[in-house]
């Protein structure tokens, strides 16, 4: 019989915790779950943008749009409640990484989207495009920039 002592307990949690921030890493996107309402998670993740000095370029309305244009089609099966994404800049971390490599530009302006899914109330997820592991071993900036997203990510799901 395996006996659990809150040491272990609050190790096997915290493991719980990072894999599901992690899971869906490697399938060129990295999602995060949080128990916080959307609204509460979205200023979470525009204030830490702001916080560290950067520019948010425009908040899209992604779910509505989804909405908007399935009527058009015909495809009226709702996908999100709520859904936003958020453009940013980072003027360093976008020179650091164009320098390194021309086309890095297509990293411009960066996203991280914030959404629940249609059906689901009780969570809230946080997700942007995962920087591969051999690029950032390779680069010093997409490096930082991965650090970067990872960090607004984890301060938003926090909230």
């Amino acid at each position: 019989m395996t006996r659990f002592t809150p040491c272990r307990d609050a190790l096997l949690l915290a493991s719980c915790l990072f894999f599901s921030a992690s899971a869906a890493a490697g399938g060129g996107y990295v999602i995060y779950r949080s128990d916080s309402p959307f609204e509460d998670v979205l200023i979470g993740l525009e204030t830490a943008i702001q916080e560290r000095g950067m520019y948010i370029n425009n908040v899209m309305d992604i779910g509505e749009m989804l909405k908007r244009t399935g009527k058009d089609l015909g495809m009226d099966e709702s996908i999100f409640e709520q859904a936003k994404s958020v453009e940013f800049c980072s003027a360093l971390l976008s020179r650091q990484m164009t320098l390194e490599d021309p086309a890095r530009v297509v990293n411009c302006p960066f996203i991280i989207s914030v959404y629940r899914p249609a059906g689901e109330t009780d969570t809230t997820y946080v997700v942007h495009r995962e920087v591969p592991a051999e690029e950032r071993a390779a680069s010093a900036a997409m490096a930082k920039v991965a650090t970067m997203l990872k960090g607004l990510s984890e301060e938003a799901v926090s909230w």
